[in-house]
Parts: C-alpha cells; sequence; structure tokens
C-alpha cells in the first residue's frame, strides 16, 4: 500500500520555516509521503531541495516588497499559480496541510473538486496582521478566514489562547501545536562552538534571531545596549526593517551583527547566550495571542526569556517561572531586568525552570503525539 501523501503549503521560500521543517520530519518519520511548496518572490532559490528529509519545492512567482493593498496583485498570482499546481499534481498527494490564509484557498478547492483532505495550520490569524489596509478590507478576511476554519476537515493553532481570536468558528476537528522545538538537548554542549562569537567579556551575552520589524520592540533593546557596553548582543534575521537594524548594528560594537542564518546556527547562538529577548508589541491584536519559537527553544536551551507583558506567553513566562517581563519599550525596565540577569545562578535557576517546563509539558515529541493525532483522524 502506498504511503500517504501529503502536501504543506506555505507562503514563504523555506528557507528556513522551523514550524513548516518540523512538521514534515515528523509525518516523514511516522510514514506519510510529505513534500512542502514555498513561495519564491525573488526567483533565487533552486526550485526543489531535500535538505530537511523531505522535499521542498518552490513557485517563483514574482512579488516586490510591500505593504497593504499594493500586495495584492502578488498575492493573487500566488494563489492562482498555488491552484495550478494542485491542480496538476493532485494524484501526489491525499493531504492539504495549508499553513495561514495565503495558502489555504486553493486547498479548498481541491478538497471540494477532488475530494483531498485539508488540515489548516493557522500560524497568525492573517486578519490581525493587515495594519496597512483599509478598514473594511481586514473585516472581509476575517469573515472569509472563518469560513474556511470551518470548511477544513481539521484545525491547527500555534496556542490554546488563540482560539479567543478565532471566535465564532465551529472548526470540526482541533488541536494545538506550540511552536517547540526538537529536542537538542544531548548536543546543547557542542552547540555553542558552531556559532561566531565574539565575547569581549561581556558580564551578560543576549542573542536575538528573527523577524526584524519596529514592532518586535529591538529600537528600546539597542538604545539600553548603547549605554551598556558591558552587555552584547547576536543580532540576525530578516525583515521590513533589516536593513535599518543592520546599520544600527554595525554602529555599536557590543553588537554582532549575522545577517540571515539557518536555523541550526540560530539555535547555535541561542545556546551562546545567557538571555534571550522577546518582545512583541501587545498594540497588535496577533502579539497578544503569540506564542513564538523563541519562548520554546529557551526552555528547550535552559535559557531566561525576556519577554513584554501583555503578549500572552508572559503568561507562560510567569507560570513556569522561567524568565522576566517588562512593559513594552519600557528601557528603564529592559535595564532593570537585565542588570538583575547579571546574576548568573538566577539565570541558572530560570533556564533549568524552562526546561523542567518544555520536558512535561511543550516538548516537540509531545506535539509531535498530538499532530499524528490529527492525521489519523483526517487521513484514514
Amino acid at each position: 500500500m502506498n504511503p500517504t501523501g501529503v502536501v504543506i503549503l506555505r507562503a514563504t521560500p523555506i528557507h528556513p520555516d522551523p514550524r513548516v521543517e518540523k512538521v514534515g520530519r515528523a509525518l516523514t518519520r511516522a510514514g506519510y509521503s510529505v513534500q512542502a511548496l514555498g513561495w519564491d518572490r525573488y526567483g533565487s532559490l533552486p526550485a526543489i531541495e531535500k535538505d530537511s528529509g523531505f522535499i521542498v519545492r518552490r513557485l517563483a512567482v514574482q512579488a516586490a516588497a510591500a505593504q497593504g493593498l499594493s500586495n495584492l496583485p502578488a498575492l493573487l498570482r500566488w494563489q492562482v499559480a498555488l491552484f495550478n499546481w494542485l491542480r496538476h499534481e493532485r494524484h501526489s498527494y491525499q493531504v492539504i496541510h495549508a499553513c495561514d490564509f495565503d495558502t489555504v484557498l486553493p486547498a479548498l478547492w481541491a478538497q471540494r473538486l477532488w475530494g483531498k483532505k485539508v488540515i489548516y495550520d493557522i500560524f497568525d490569524f492573517y486578519a490581525d496582521m493587515l495594519r496597512a489596509t483599509p478598514r473594511p478590507f481586514p473585516g472581509i478576511v476575517r469573515r472569509m478566514d472563518l469560513a474556511a476554519i470551518n470548511q477544513a476537515d481539521a484545525l491547527l493553532l500555534a496556542d490554546d489562547a488563540r482560539y479567543k481570536q478565532i471566535t465564532g468558528a465551529r472548526p470540526r476537528l482541533s488541536a494545538v501545536i506550540y511552536n517547540s522545538p526538537e529536542d537538542i538537548s544531548q548536543n546543547r554542549d557542542k552547540a555553542a562552538p558552531t556559532a561566531h562569537r565574539t565575547d569581549q567579556g561581556y558580564s551578560l551575552r543576549l542573542a536575538y534571531i528573527g523577524l526584524l520589524q519596529i514592532e518586535r520592540g529591538l529600537i528600546p533593546l539597542l538604545e539600553v545596549l548603547a549605554d551598556h557596553p558591558e552587555w552584547g548582543l547576536d543580532l540576525a534575521g530578516s525583515g521590513a526593517e533589516e536593513n535599518q537594524f543592520a546599520h544600527m548594528a554595525h554602529s555599536l560594537p557590543n553588537v554582532t551583527w549575522h545577517g540571515r542564518v539557518p536555523y541550526d546556527q540560530a539555535l547555535a547562538l541561542n545556546a551562546a547566550a545567557d538571555v534571550l529577548p522577546a518582545f512583541y508589541d501587545p498594540r497588535i491584536p496577533n502579539h497578544r495571542f503569540a506564542s513564538p519559537n523563541k519562548l520554546f527553544e529557551g526552555m528547550m536551551l535552559a535559557k531566561p526569556v525576556l519577554a513584554a507583558l501583555g503578549t500572552n506567553f508572559d503568561r507562560i513566562l510567569i507560570q513556569e517561572n522561567c524568565g522576566l517581563v517588562v512593559e513594552y519599550g519600557n528601557r528603564e525596565q529592559i535595564t532593570n531586568a537585565l542588570k538583575r540577569l547579571e546574576d548568573h545562578a538566577l539565570c541558572q535557576r530560570l533556564g533549568d525552570n524552562g526546561r523542567r517546563a518544555y520536558e512535561a509539558t511543550y516538548g516537540w515529541d509531545r506535539m509531535v503525539e498530538r499532530l499524528l493525532g490529527i492525521y489519523r483522524s483526517v487521513a484514514t
């Protein structure tokens, strides 16, 4: 009997995309035939790769950096290309794992036309990400998204708090899959030397690797570091304000700029740090329901996380006593928290608490059990 074919759809180039890669590996190990399909906006990446243990394909659909409704033409081209691929390759898969609203509509057409099963994985609720669009547009997208949730065969959410965000939807089947990393604890001591670390006797070492946006609270953090040369920061990632943050990093001798790095190097940089800052602006709806990789990476690596109040995962930090929380953008509170974390016994204690919570509740092995339970219910 041939294995069940799964295609994971994601409107990123999957270069990297930790959640997609973890899901793909877990399904492959469980005996599914997995391929992922991503969006290469610049046509600069290989059309086919197999670095993650399964096939990653990319559709080169040109799109320039834009915001608001300026994104719409490119997004429509992506939808058409995605549907055409699903039609052409419809005999190669039985289950579509659609990530976020920008892939689910073509998936639902494949469900209707060819009887495919659709598992809808919401990383971020799309309507709450539309910060630069006219007022009626997010409401329209919200109604469409809730309808998509109802039509999908199953729903996956990144945090149980997000059930509040989709109030009004009636999913047929659902599960929470936290953004936990795969456990590298056995190799944790080997991870740090692979990171490019320029240690200059800093009393505290921080690492931020992720989305480079103003709303991630990086400017107040960099301003604090400008006043405290005794603390160092490894900064890496990509995003809308990437050039701005690269320029700021180069102007500060205690900030090391790494640019875009693969996920294993990101984990290595985190493993080499003492503290992982993860500031999300609580004024943004999606941030109030955030369940970011950084929180669970910190837990897995036994590193304390420094976060902003009012962003949902501050609840987990407080509950598990595995980090400190401050008011978003408050430089004085950030400074005081980092001074507290210069006490390495405190860092160790908070990190150990996080590690215990990872093993007991949030570990990726537990998430895989939930994921496979959903697949068994949908695909059989």
